[in-house]
């Protein structure tokens, strides 16, 4: 008999640990204990992708209205109701983290709403004041958004914070160029907001095609986003705590939106504060130079692995410079007994691989088949507007390793086109000469993200450019120009 009270101790409850949990006590008939110390469903499911692409899909309706009319549609865009829309909104994620307690419940694992903390290889320490021993011990910590190291950054909210906002501002300024900032910056301007963002590098969405994050900085601009690379802050503070006296200010170019965007707005009389608590709107200083006030600030300028605190370097597992958890390609740390999967690894920080990554360590240590998870051509979306889907190499990074041919398109797809309005979408193929294989495939356009999944299947399976070219199109439809490019653009 085990002398330990479970064989796997789970510390997390987001979607990996959740699914390693219940996988292992329902199909490897493991005693499981999880706990944690949140909601139920991680950063995914309560403040991440879930939330966020709900979000997506109400900032949409005022292009629709626009779009419609051109279609014989006598239609208004009306206005946006934030309260009604949160209300739903949290309704809908607690009945997700409902599922989410269900599956646990039902697959037999116990579960501890504390915070747990490692207490040696094989015991955790719970903020409730319980301890527990678990043969094998599972990290699924996830991350959390960060702020910069700056004076009074303390004034400008995280991305979890914009689900929990009592009213939207009527202006925002965006810090960062990550899909994070570029996402809330399409999602709060379709809602009405007058967005500005600032980022310090040459072009947003840095690591992705260069083609593909053009086009979107473009699209950005064109739809009203004022969207400013080669920039930072220097500076911020309340409005009025700060003597802008010695410099030239621009304040008012920044205190509201748009008469039209005010339209967008619910019907509301009380000018909004720059965030809950936070006292009102913010001065900032640019490194150009120049000085804005907005209503809200919105840092979304990185995440960092959660792994503060929980006794990692006293039970000897290693902590990278990030704090990310240090693993090999089966997802265990220097310590025998425990294991990490997730954002709090900081490999590839995407729900559906902490999923693999935890179905992949039940494989390993419950099912005695040594499984390394396979990070390797993983699809992913982000989803601004329009939306860009890829997967495999950039034509940048692919160019760098073998010699290629690009295949490339750009049109006005025909939805838009007919009602006059200049969005451009762009389809986009890196092949290997040598191989012929498809090295990367990079869609920007409305429902990329829905393509990509289905072209990331024949890259996955090593489909070369004349197996693209064989396969029929299906017309009219704007992915058909994927297996209908003949031509190389150019050779690199």
């Amino acid at each position: 008999m085990s002398t330990y009270d479970y064989d796997l101790f789970v510390i997390g409850g987001g979607s990996g640990g959740v699914r390693a949990a219940r996988v292992a006590a329902g199909d490897a008939g493991a005693r499981v204990a999880l706990a944690e110390e949140d909601r139920y469903g991680g950063t995914c499911v309560i403040r991440g992708c879930v939330p966020k692409k709900l979000m997506v899909f109400a900032s949409e309706f005022t292009d629709a209205a626009e779009v419609g009319k051109a279609y014989g549609w006598n239609m208004t865009s009306g206005t946006f109701d934030w309260h009604s829309f949160r209300d739903h909104l949290n309704t809908e994620l607690d009945r997700l983290e409902g599922v989410y307690r269900s599956l646990l419940k039902n697959s037999g694992v116990d579960t501890f709403d504390a915070r747990a903390k490692l207490k040696d290889a094989h015991t955790v320490e719970l903020s409730n004041g319980e301890t527990k021993t678990a043969k094998t011990i599972l990290v699924a910590t996830g991350g959390r958004p960060v702020r910069p190291d700056l004076p009074n950054a303390e004034l400008g909210i995280v991305s979890d914070d914009i689900f929990h906002l009592e009213t939207l501002p009527k202006s925002i300024l965006i810090i960062g160029g990550g899909y994070i900032a570029c996402e809330f910056a399409c999602i709060l301007h379709g809602l009405g907001v007058e967005v500005t963002q600032y980022y310090r590098g040459a072009q947003i969405l840095r690591g992705f095609d260069d083609e593909a994050r053009g086009l979107i900085a473009e699209a950005m601009r064109d739809r009203g986003i004022e969207l400013h690379t080669g920039t930072n802050i220097v500076q911020m503070a309340l409005d009025g705590q700060v003597d802008t006296s010695s410099g030239p200010t621009a304040s008012d170019a920044a205190m509201g939106a748009s008469a039209q965007q005010q339209d967008l707005m619910s019907n509301d009389d009380t000018a909004p504060e720059a965030s809950p608590g936070r006292g009102g709107p913010i001065w900032v200083k640019a490194t150009n130079g120049r000085e804005r006030v907005f209503d809200m600030v919105l840092f979304a300028t990185g995440r960092n692995p959660n792994t503060d605190d929980m006794g990692f370097e006293e039970v000897g597992i290693e902590v990278g410079r990030r704090g990310e958890v240090v693993v090999d390609a089966f997802s265990k740390t220097a310590v025998d007994s425990v294991y990490a999967i997730g954002d709090v690894t900081n490999r590839v920080n995407l729900t559906p691989v902490a999923i693999r990554e935890g179905m992949a360590f039940v494989e390993t240590v419950f099912k005695d088949n040594p499984t390394a998870v396979d990070h390797d051509l993983i699809p992913s979306a982000i989803f601004t507007q329009p939306e860009m889907g890829t997967v495999g190499m950039s034509e940048e990074a692919a160019r760098d390793q073998e010699e290629i041919e690009v295949y490339c398109t750009s049109f006005r797809p025909m939805r838009t086109a007919f009602a006059g309005k200049p969005d451009r979408v762009l389809m986009k193929l890196v092949v290997s000469v040598a191989t012929r294989k498809v090295l990367g495939c990079h869609i920007v356009a409305p429902n990329a993200g829905e393509m990509i999944q289905l072209a990331g299947i024949a890259i996955k399976m090593g489909a070369t450019k004349e197996d693209f070219d064989r396969t029929v199109a299906v017309h009219p439809t704007m992915s058909e120009e994927i297996v209908t490019m003949k031509t190389p653009m150019r050779t690199a």
